[in-house]
């Protein structure tokens, strides 16, 4: 079976590794690529803990800042991982989306501690500060990194669907889906993708997908890596 990977290339690595140990062959095709913020500073008076959505954040604060002592909580494993692998100790994964990063740190956390840093992305998507600061927290969501879309399909990409042997594609966020869609459109590719899948990590990623047609759009059981690679695994014993 054969994948594309539309992640960025911090994290496609890693994924297309772990699609090898299933089975699967992984093509890269980053659609985006990630830039820090030039102009962010890491101010953490007053801070009790910082709240993580995204492997990007984790590595984008650790760019900035050398504080390791802080509680992390992270929205899933992969980002739980990249925390770790950047030197935090204290991890806590909701194993989730960012419904559930919110109900764990309401479980964990007094309001009256102090606030919440959410290092984050240009373009933040999920009602996280809201949620939070409904249940009387303190969140100080700033920008560490932008995600800058790709203008044409990577090449990579462009040969396999026109050769017509790509099987499925990942997608992890919609703007990732997005952006894929439409440089597929605009390489005129569009049919190559009839005869394969979309792997979506939500429902909301699926949505997206669904703006071109597919073979299937497949949707992990719940918002984690592993949880999507379970569906392309069972996939690929289906086809054995």
């Amino acid at each position: 079976m054969r994948l594309l990977v539309t992640r960025p290339r911090e994290d496609a690595d890693a994924l297309a590794a772990a699609l090898r140990e299933i089975g699967a062959e992984p093509i890269l095709a980053s659609v985006m690529t990630i830039e820090p913020a030039p102009d962010v500073s890491a101010d953490l008076e007053g801070v009790q803990a910082l709240l993580f959505t995204s492997a990007n954040g984790v590595r984008a604060f650790a760019a900035k800042s050398d504080a390791r002592d802080l509680p992390v909580f992270a929205v899933g494993d992969a980002t739980a991982r990249a925390a770790s692998a950047s030197g935090f100790k204290q991890i806590e994964s909701a194993g989730g989306d960012t419904h559930d990063l919110a109900a764990l740190v309401a479980r964990t956390l007094d309001p009256k501690a102090g606030a919440l840093l959410h290092p984050a992305g240009r373009d933040v998507a999920g009602p996280l500060k809201d949620d939070l600061e409904s249940r009387g927290f303190e969140v100080r969501r700033e920008t560490y990194y932008r995600a800058e879309f790709a203008r044409t399909l990577p090449d990579d990409a462009r040969r396999a669907l026109d050769s017509g042997t790509v099987d499925g594609v990942l997608f992890f966020s919609p703007r990732t889906a997005q952006s894929f869609v439409t440089l597929v459109r605009d390489a005129a590719l569009s049919d190559a993708l009839e005869q394969s899948y979309a792997y979506c990590l939500s429902a909301a990623v699926a949505e997206i997908a669904r703006d071109v047609q597919w073979r299937d759009v497949r949707i992990a059981a719940e918002p984690t890596q592993a949880k999507l690679l379970d569906l392309i695994a069972a996939d690929l014993r289906a086809r054995i």
